[in-house]
């Protein structure tokens, strides 16, 4: 197995989050069991969403959770990597926006 900061096996630990605060535990998970089931939206594209969001985020945990959930809901390869990159446009988008703050900051200095 390749050696990372994250532990691959930590995954399937993640309903341990409730040993030290049971009752908080318990509210999340109901929460999040609620989030993920069909809505407004279907399970595949809030598979997808969540996928994008783990992308977006940098959580290898939720890479790997949602490539496979995106999968057994039915995505394909090129829907999961078009969410990807949806993802990658709103996050640089977002950076990038955020450079008229500099260029605001940067007129104000210059006058």
């Amino acid at each position: 197995m390749e050696k990372t900061y994250y532990n691959p096996a930590d995954l399937a630990k993640f309903g341990n989050i409730s040993d030290w605060q049971p009752e908080m535990g318990r509210k999340f998970f109901e929460y999040y069991g609620e989030v993920f089931k069909e809505g407004a939206l279907t399970e595949r594209e809030k598979a997808l969403i969540a996928l994008a969001v783990a992308h977006a985020v940098q959580c290898p945990y939720c890479i790997d959770a949602y490539t496979t959930d995106s999968l057994q809901k039915g995505a394909d390869e090129a829907q999961m990597m078009e969410a990807v990159h949806v993802a990658a446009a709103i996050k640089g988008g977002a950076l990038l926006v955020h450079g008229v703050q500099m260029m605001n900051k940067a007129k104000d200095l210059s006058m």
